[in-house]
């Protein structure tokens, strides 16, 4: 259970600040922001101990979300809360900023007592048959009976599409009318519109029932489902080009505009499920245009939508989506992976005063894809006094600033090499410590899943409307960044 959640600036000042329990005091939002915020060394654990108080806090931009208990709690749930409310506020306003929070204060405050306030403590003063004329830039309240995203400390709804079902924006901008007025009310008196019964009675069905991450009664001219297999390749690799550590990081977004409460099944080319139909004699079409059959996911973590219990039995992903954009899956693999360019290094040293540097980048992927936002960092001394540098393709320069020649390619087909070279003149200098020789790094984007994740199918199922999987357009998108994408010299 959380006893209070704290949004700091990074000067430490206080911009939310929010009480569920009599434990926490109003000294605990100073103990944090002088132990943590003006700490003297940096605070790299994210959870803190102070006066047998917890403090769980994670970092956004220059804002600090910070959660505070005295009990003893599961911290893998306040740090999932934590992170659903950066989720939360970011589908509401946007980039989370000093100035957007303070923007949105009253928002903020609203979807605290959704989420996470006592129970029903603003809703029990609204009926339906009220009406109240509307405060400019205020929010809108359409139900009078809601699930609380945090219920007297314990999280309860933070789903972004149920919460804005009846929280909505109206006007981000308070006029100082509206702030004047607001000061002599409850932050929670702060409504404008009530649905009808039958609004009321759908909010209440949504959110307090089995599926309370979409609404029932969804209709769309026209069926879409967007899907995007996002994945981040990291590497590290010797001069000599051996793989010191290598792993993919992937993710599958989906957006979805479906009619009714469909059922979608989605299926990847998973090393266990093309093991079973190996057996059965069947081939995977997919898995062998990849160049491989499958791939072996290491671990996966699933949206609350999705059946566990059909993955583990069968290792198909059902699920009924909710509407719009939202994360279905994220899943990390080491083995097999694709590595989209090999960085090959050659650093010699001319004297004490001089090094020349050659940098090849070979693309290893199939001649019709394109990668694309190519840079290649090279690391120089701190003693460097100039550089004179010559690419075959793309634009190279020195940054003094970065101590790094910055080398960028718009574009690059597969199975090609291009390369750079450069001259190095050093200041002399009494240090006798060797250059540490950083590694290499490199930025880009390809149309693939260096993973080699293939989606197999993809189906949707509505028996109560007229529409089959056939009327449903769908879209399939790969795309593959680099991480942590290094090569030592």
């Amino acid at each position: 259970m959380i006893g209070g959640l704290f949004i700091y600036n990074h000067k430490g000042e206080v911009l939310i600040s929010r009480v569920y329990r009599d434990d926490i005091g109003r000294n605990a939002v100073d103990a944090f922001r002088v132990n943590v915020i003006h700490a003297r060394q940096q605070v790299r654990s994210p959870v803190t101990n102070i006066a047998r108080t917890s403090f769980f806090h994670v970092k956004r931009s220059n804002i600090w979300l910070a959660a505070v208990t005295k009990q003893n709690v599961n911290a893998a749930m306040v740090f999932e809360f934590l992170y659903k409310m950066c989720d939360v506020m970011t589908a509401y306003f946007g980039k989370i900023s000093e100035e957007n929070i303070k923007n949105n204060f009253v928002l903020i405050y609203e979807l605290l007592d959704v989420i996470s306030g006592p129970p029903c403590a603003c809703v029990n003063r609204i009926t339906s048959n009220q009406t109240r004329p509307p405060l400019n830039g205020m929010l809108s309240w359409q139900s009078s009976t809601v699930g609380e995203i945090l219920d007297f400390g314990y999280p309860q709804n933070s789903e972004t599409g149920a919460l804005k079902t009846f929280i909505t924006q109206q006007d981000s901008n308070i006029n100082h009318f509206s702030l004047f007025f607001l000061a002599f009310l409850d932050v929670s008196d702060c409504s404008i519109r009530y649905g009808t019964k039958e609004e009321q009675s759908q909010i209440t069905s949504q959110v307090t029932g089995q599926i309370g991450w979409r609404r029932e009664g969804i209709k769309y001219r026209r069926n879409e489902l967007f899907l995007d297999v996002l994945e981040s390749v990291n590497l590290l690799m010797s001069p000599q080009g051996q793989v010191l550590s290598a792993h993919v990081s992937g993710r599958v977004v989906m957006k979805s505009y479906l009619s009714g409460m469909p059922e979608c099944k989605f299926g990847m080319n998973d090393k266990i499920v093309i093991d079973k139909q190996g057996k059965g004699g069947t081939t995977d079409d997919a898995g062998k245009s990849s160049g491989k059959q499958s791939i072996a996911i290491d671990d996966c973590t699933f949206h609350q939508c999705v059946r566990l219990s059909k993955f583990d039995s069968e290792r198909s992903i059902s699920f009924i989506p909710p509407d719009g954009e939202y994360e279905l899956m994220r899943y990390r693999t080491t083995k097999d992976i694709i590595l989209p360019f090999r960085v090959i290094p050659l650093v010699r040293e001319v004297g004490r005063t001089k090094l020349e540097v050659k940098v090849v980048i070979k693309s290893n992927f199939k001649p019709s894809l394109l990668a694309q936002k190519i840079e290649v960092r090279i690391p120089t001394p701190l003693n460097t006094s100039g550089v004179q540098v010559i690419c075959m393709k793309g634009k190279a320069k020195y940054k003094a600033s970065e101590n790094a020649i910055v080398w960028k390619i718009k574009r690059m087909a597969g199975m090609k090499e291009s390369q750079i070279s450069a001259e190095i003149e050093l200041l002399p200098t009494n240090d006798k410590k060797k250059w540490a020789r950083p590694p290499i790094s490199m930025n880009f984007e390809v149309p693939f899943a260096p993973s080699g994740l293939k989606v197999r199918y993809l189906k949707v199922f509505e028996s109560k409307l007229n529409y089959s999987d056939h009327d449903v357009i769908k879209w399939v998108r790969y795309i593959g960044r680099s991480g942590i994408y290094e090569t030592r010299c």
